[in-house]
């Protein structure tokens, strides 16, 4: 015999405590009830189940998604790889972040003129911020976009030398922070 909803009473933190044939059955977050579209007098078929178990695993994955962005803003790779870690399956993975794109949550281009801007005021040269920009998993065109949006490489080297003397050392730290060979060998050549 397929069980029947009996109950459904709303409890503390948007959660619903769901009664099977008059019996406590299982207690499940308001969004997962109204997108399975449990109601009192519906029967629990496997249809249903199935509809039910998707929509949990939904809002696993955007429960998870959202825990994470709730640190810091996080590109779609990154989430994507977080999610695919802790399990999630690729359909609720890729619903889950389509949500959040959709609300404005988890915007890549956003991620990257950030992260860019960040790094290129603390002295970074465009390589160094292409390349974490491609860790956190920010397509090619994205990344050029933000970069494009920078000052001029050389103007920010320069701004780093601030008045110092241009010795070998001094333009390979700049190396080491991802200045070009082309900008660099502009600041030798230039006077301090």
């Amino acid at each position: 015999m397929t069980p029947t909803v009996t109950s459904l009473r709303e409890r503390k933190r948007g959660k619903v405590e769901v009664e099977l044939d008059g019996e406590p059955w299982r207690t499940l977050p308001a969004t997962v009830v109204v997108r399975a579209e449990l109601r009192v007098g519906r029967r629990l078929d496997r249809g249903t189940a199935r509809l039910l178990a998707r929509e949990l695993r939904r809002a696993n994955a955007v429960g998870r998604a959202t825990r994470a962005l709730a640190s810091r803003d996080r590109s779609r790779g990154e989430l994507e790889r977080r999610l695919n870690a802790a399990g999630i399956s690729e359909a609720a993975r890729e619903e889950a972040l389509s949500s959040l794109e959709a609300a404005g949550l988890l915007d890549d281009a956003r991620v990257a003129e950030a992260r860019a801007r960040d790094m290129a005021r603390r002295g970074y040269g465009n390589a160094a911020i292409q390349s974490d920009l491609r860790t956190r998993r920010i397509d090619s065109e994205t990344i050029t976009s933000a970069i494009e949006e920078l000052e001029p490489e050389t103007d920010r080297a320069a701004r780093v030398l601030n008045g110092r003397e241009r010795t070998p050392a001094l333009l390979r730290r700049l190396a080491s922070r991802g200045f070009s060979r082309d900008t660099l060998e502009d600041l030798a050549l230039s006077e301090p």
